[in-house]
């Protein structure tokens, strides 16, 4: 298919009249699928799960695409190269067409297992455009704003609106050892439709939140926060958390991976929190420490994987959908 200009550069097509803005929370037991349908009915898909499985994550996504009404993946964010985000790609591709792959550039990492993820997200690319981004750049997202704050390992060099404000979580923070893998090149973005405001950092990994939030919060205050790293305690940085006051936390989470207690007790703890969602109730944390069963879409080891579904209007007022219940709970405009 021949380009239609620079400026329309991996664009699709609406085909629907504006509506709300979703956010489908696919249940990829503990990799990534996040599938964002704007309210001119384009569609960002981030990350794609793992492949094997007899297709698993390939058709849980298709069948959150066709709830959501929609016919292609406009744009596939690749966050890093890791085998439970970029794995299902070229899965995905015998279920739903790609008409963008959006990354941070090539695999940084290197061996066997790293260069076979290379190989399949390259037969995957033949199959469509691709975009490169770098912090500061845009994911072209007809009807919001999708604005990439990290992206191999660089973050942005400005505070986004709303962010710059001296972060009084920093004192005292500790590093880590820093993180020599592809989940520190993470890309990262907020995404802004109106007042709402959404945040995945996909795996980033602790010294680089303390980059975006120490001494100045570079983000500022999110509406959504999709938990880091599923919820591992190698990521979720206080400093970080604390300083974007989330309203409702998603933690994409599996059953035995992620959902750290550390980081489930972090985020109850946080003073503007109304809700905590999990993709699945974490064996790593006591029931105490998850989350309630209603916010929780999956609650057993083996499951149906149902998804949590985010609705936002403009206002920024949303909604969030448990799939396993049908329930339903609004969030009124900050």
């Amino acid at each position: 298919m021949r380009a239609l200009g620079l400026g329309l550069l991996c664009a699709g097509l609406a085909w629907a009249a504006p509506r709300e803005l979703a956010i489908y929370f696919v249940d990829v037991e503990g990799g990534q699928a996040t599938l964002v349908v704007s309210p001119q009915g384009e569609s960002l898909l981030v990350d794609a799960g793992w492949p094997g499985f007899e297709g698993r994550d390939a058709r849980r996504i298709q069948a959150a695409a066709r709830h959501a009404g929609v016919r292609q993946i406009d744009y596939l964010l690749m966050t890093h190269y890791h085998l439970d985000h970029v794995g299902g790609v070229e899965p995905l591709l015998d279920y739903v067409p790609v008409r963008c792959f959006v990354d941070h550039g090539e695999n940084t990492e290197s061996g066997k297992n790293a260069d076979a993820l290379s190989e399949s997200y390259r037969r995957a690319l033949a199959r469509g455009r691709r975009l490169v981004v770098k912090p500061g750049g845009r994911i072209p997202l007809r009807g919001v704003e999708v604005v990439v704050v990290t992206a191999r390992g660089d973050l942005i060099a400005r505070s986004l609106p709303g962010g710059g404000a001296t972060n009084p979580h920093c004192e005292g923070a500790e590093r880590k050892q820093d993180d020599p893998t592809e989940n520190a090149r993470s890309v990262g973005f907020l995404l802004r439709y109106g007042k709402f405001r959404f945040l995945n950092l996909a795996d980033l990994t602790w010294n680089k939140e303390l980059e975006l939030a120490c001494p100045v919060n570079r983000i500022g205050s999110v509406d959504v926060f999709l938990v880091n790293h599923h919820g591992l305690n190698l990521s979720n940085a206080p400093p970080l958390v604390r300083a974007i006051r989330p309203r409702v936390a998603v933690m994409s989470n599996g059953a035995k991976k992620g959902g750290s207690p550390e980081v489930l007790r972090l985020l109850r703890s946080l003073p503007e929190l109304e809700d905590l969602w999990q993709l699945h109730l974490s064996l790593n944390a006591t029931r105490e420490e998850n989350a309630p069963e209603a916010r929780i879409a999956n609650l057993e080891t083996t499951c149906q994987g149902h998804w949590i579904l985010l609705r936002a209007g403009r206002d920024g007022s949303f909604s969030v959908t448990n799939g396993r219940t049908g329930e339903t709970v609004r969030y009124s405009a900050r």
